[in-house]
C-alpha cells in the first residue's frame, strides 16, 4: 500500500483539500446527469461509486476527525448506498500508512527519541492504519509488542474540522445552530479525548481488569513506561479481526461463543460500570486461534451518567414502554418532548421514539436472541428509511435528546451490526451473573 509522507494540518491546506474533493463530486454529478439525458434508465450506482470514491479519497489522506467519520459512516449500513458502506469501511483498519521517515520523526517528536532507542526491534512499517493512528510491531526483552502511533497534527485539528463539518450537518439533519451546540460539543469532546494516549491507557487498564472474569474475552496488557500523549505501548495480540472471522467461520457454536464474549462485555460495561466502549467497529476486535474475542482500543469510552442510564434502560421493558404516562415522563427526562413542543410535535415525537425504542430493545424481549433474525433487520431497516425520508420530520426542529444518546446509540447500533455479522444467537441475560 502507498504510504503517506505529509498529512495537512493547518486549517488552510486541510480546507483546500476538502474544496478539491468537492470539485470532483461536482464533476461527478455533471458526468451523471449527462449520461442520464441519453438513457433514463440509467441507476445512482455509478455516480454512488464515484463519489464514494472521491470522498474516500480526500478523507483518508486527511486523517484524524475527517476520516474518523467515514469511518462511523461505514457502520450505518441501514442509511448509506452501499457503494459508500463498502468505500468507507475501509477506514475502520486499512489506510495509507505513514511513510517510514515520517514515523520516526513522528516517534521523535512525541516521546523524545527514536524508536529503536526504546525498544530492541521496531519495524518502521505499519501493520495497521485507521483513522487517528498506526500500530507497528516491536521487542523488547523478550517479549513482542504493539505500538500504536497518533498521526501528526489530529489533535489540532479537530475543532477546525468539524467546523467544517458542522454546515453540512445542519442542512442534512434539520438542525438549528444553536439547539444543536450541545451536540457538536459532545462529538468534539470524545474526539478530543480519543487523541489523549494517556487517557486511553488509563481507560484500557480500568476496563480490562474490571471485565477480566467474563469468560472468552481477552486484553492486552499496556506498558506505561513505553507510552506518552501520542504514543501507546502493549502486547502483541495474535488473531485476525473479527470481520475476517465472521467472513470464514462456518460453526455455528463458534459464532455463539464469540457473539456471547461480545454480548455480555458490553452489557457489563454499560449495566455493571455505567460506561462504555463506544466504538464497536471491526477495527477493535479481534478473534484468536482458540476462537477468544481480544478487545482493543479503549480511546472511545462513553461514561452514561444515572439521569440518562435510569430513564433510557426503563424503556427496554415493554410494560414501561406501553405506560402511557411512564412513557411520556421518560422522554421528557430524555430531552426528547420539550415544554414549547405543539400537539403536533408531541404526538409525532412520541410515536416516532416508541418506534425507536420498540426497535432497540427487541433483543431484551427474548431470553435468547438470534442477531439473524429477518424480521428485526427488516424492521430496522424499514424504520431507517421512513423517517430518513420523512417531509414531517424534515420540517419540525430536529434537535431532540440528551447529548449522551449520540454515542449510546452509536454504541448499540455497532454492537449490533456485529452480532448479526456474526451470525450470533446470544442468551441475553447471560450478563447478569457476572454483574
Amino acid at each position: 500500500m502507498k504510504t503517506i509522507d505529509k498529512i495537512p494540518t493547518g486549517k488552510l491546506g486541510r480546507t483546500s483539500k476538502l474544496v478539491q474533493t468537492g470539485v470532483k463530486i461536482g464533476g461527478n454529478y455533471i458526468k451523471y446527469y449527462g449520461k442520464k439525458a441519453f438513457n433514463s434508465e440509467l441507476t445512482r450506482d455509478e455516480l454512488d461509486e464515484d463519489n464514494a470514491t472521491d470522498i474516500y479519497d480526500g478523507l483518508k489522506s486527511l486523517k484524524g476527525s475527517a476520516l474518523k467519520v467515514a469511518q462511523m459512516l461505514s457502520m450505518e449500513k441501514n442509511l448509506l448506498p452501499g457503494a459508500y458502506v463498502e468505500k468507507f469501511s475501509l477506514a475502520q483498519f486499512s489506510v495509507p500508512p505513514l511513510s517510514a521517515p515520517l514515523v520516526r520523526k513522528t516517534f521523535k517528536k512525541y516521546n523524545g527519541a527514536y524508536p529503536e532507542e526504546l525498544y530492541d526491534t521496531f519495524a518502521t512499517q505499519s501493520v495497521n492504519a485507521a483513522s487517528i493512528g498506526q500500530v507497528h510491531k516491536a521487542t523488547k526483552d523478550g517479549k513482542k509488542l504493539a505500538v500504536k502511533i497518533q498521526y501528526p497534527g489530529v489533535a489540532d485539528s479537530i475543532s477546525s474540522d468539524l467546523a467544517m463539518v458542522k454546515p453540512i450537518a445542519l442542512k442534512m439533519f434539520n438542525l438549528s445552530a444553536k439547539d444543536s451546540e450541545k451536540y457538536f460539543k459532545e462529538v468534539e469532546g470524545k474526539l478530543l479525548e480519543e487523541t489523549d494516549y494517556i487517557l486511553e491507557v488509563k481507560q484500557s487498564k480500568h476496563i480490562s481488569k474490571a471485565a477480566a472474569h467474563i469468560p472468552n474475552i481477552k486484553f492486552p496488557k499496556y506498558y506505561e513506561d513505553l507510552s506518552s500523549e501520542r504514543i501507546i505501548t502493549m502486547d502483541w495480540m495474535n488473531g485476525m479481526h473479527i470481520s475476517e472471522f465472521s467472513k470464514q467461520n462456518t460453526s455455528q457454536e463458534l459464532a455463539d461463543k464469540v457473539g456471547q464474549a461480545l454480548w455480555d462485555f458490553y452489557m457489563f460495561q454499560i449495566h455493571g460500570l455505567q460506561m462504555v466502549h463506544a466504538d464497536p467497529h471491526p477495527g477493535n476486535f479481534m478473534v484468536d486461534s482458540e476462537n477468544n474475542l481480544i478487545a482493543i482500543d479503549f480511546g472511545c469510552i462513553k461514561q452514561i451518567p444515572d439521569d440518562f442510564y435510569t430513564p433510557y434502560f426503563s424503556l427496554t421493558d415493554r410494560n414501561n414502554l406501553d405506560n402511557s404516562d411512564y412513557f411520556h415522563g421518560r422522554l421528557s427526562e430524555l430531552e426528547i418532548l420539550q415544554q414549547k413542543d405543539t400537539d403536533k410535535e408531541r404526538k409525532f415525537f412520541s410515536e416516532m421514539f416508541y418506534e425507536m425504542f420498540a426497535m432497540f430493545s427487541t433483543p431484551y424481549q427474548s431470553e435468547v436472541f438470534d442477531f439473524t433474525d429477518k424480521e428485526f433487520w427488516d424492521n430496522l431497516s424499514q424504520l431507517s428509511e421512513k423517517y430518513s425520508k420523512d417531509p414531517e420530520l424534515r420540517r419540525m426542529n430536529g434537535n431532540r435528546g440528551s447529548r449522551h444518546f449520540l454515542y449510546m446509540s452509536r454504541t448499540f447500533f455497532g454492537l449490533y451490526n456485529l452480532l448479526h455479522d456474526l451470525k450470533a444467537k446470544v442468551e441475553v441475560n447471560k450478563f447478569r451473573g457476572l454483574l
